[in-house]
């Protein structure tokens, strides 16, 4: 049997989502819960990795076993076993031609930027600090520039494994949300560290330092150290993955209710 699960994570304190030998990282922990809960040992696969500090509202993954469980036992018994930072908010059977990775038609990101001079006490592992005023139209056009399919090179990480360079984002606006600034993203893939080093591109053009049309003049060139330093992780968050409509798996964060069958 195959089971797909939506997780939620704070990614501080964690050195991203892969398995690695360093520890804690969200793909180890979530592995060992499962694997208790199975009695047997679990490889999961996820909708897109994280790297450190980056959160989640809605990460998905898939796993395969061989055990009967009801959907309350896997997820109370799974949650149990997680440190804090981490929860399975649904679980679902799908079918053997279901992948977390390679069945997704799209990925959104959002990441939130606190705009105040004086630096936030509260929350501020789950949000960057920019202490200069951003004009968040001016980051709003300039972003326009990266709708559709592009090469993104310019925002590409050298340590980035992927074959292309060639991405679509689909949409993508920032707006203001009183002393925050919040860009969402959503595009079928993206390159290692293409929307910190987006990020890190735009807040100069909030603050006045670059013209708007830098950012097209940066797209086309295709030169990393033509664009901004890649912006801190923590601010940025993977929010919600879309599968094919057979897949009938929830978009996004789900309400918090007892699964149906929730019998012990």
């Amino acid at each position: 049997m195959r089971y797909a699960c939506g997780i939620e994570y704070d990614g501080h304190g964690f050195l991203g989502f892969q398995t690695q030998i360093q520890e804690p990282t969200i793909q180890n922990c979530l592995e060992k819960a499962i694997a208790k809960v199975a009695n047997h040992s679990v490889r999961l696969i996820c909708s897109g990795r994280t790297d450190t500090g980056v959160s989640a509202t809605a990460q998905v993954i898939h796993f395969d076993t061989t055990v009967n469980r009801t959907d309350y036992q896997w997820i109370m018994g799974i949650n149990t076993n997680l440190p804090r930072g981490i929860s399975i908010i649904w679980i679902k059977e799908v079918s053997e031609d279901f992948h977390a990775r390679f069945s997704a038609i799209q990925r959104s990101y959002q990441y939130v930027i606190f705009n105040r001079w004086i630096r936030p006490a509260i929350n501020r592992h789950s949000q960057t600090w920019e202490m200069q005023p951003l004009d968040e139209n001016k980051m709003h056009d300039a972003a326009q520039y990266l709708l559709g399919e592009h090469d993104f090179n310019a925002f590409r990480s050298s340590a980035c494994q992927s074959k292309t360079p060639i991405k679509t984002i689909n949409s993508i606006s920032v707006i203001r949300q009183d002393n925050k600034v919040v860009m969402d993203v959503a595009a079928s893939g993206f390159l290692h560290h293409m929307i910190r080093n987006i990020i890190g591109t735009l807040i100069p053009i909030g603050r006045g330092d670059k013209a708007v049309e830098s950012m097209l003049e940066i797209l086309i060139s295709r030169d990393r150290t033509k664009a901004g330093i890649t912006a801190p992780p923590n601010g940025l968050s993977f929010n919600i993955v879309k599968y094919p409509k057979k897949f009938k798996l929830p978009e996004g964060p789900v309400e918090d209710h007892l699964p149906k069958n929730h019998e012990k």
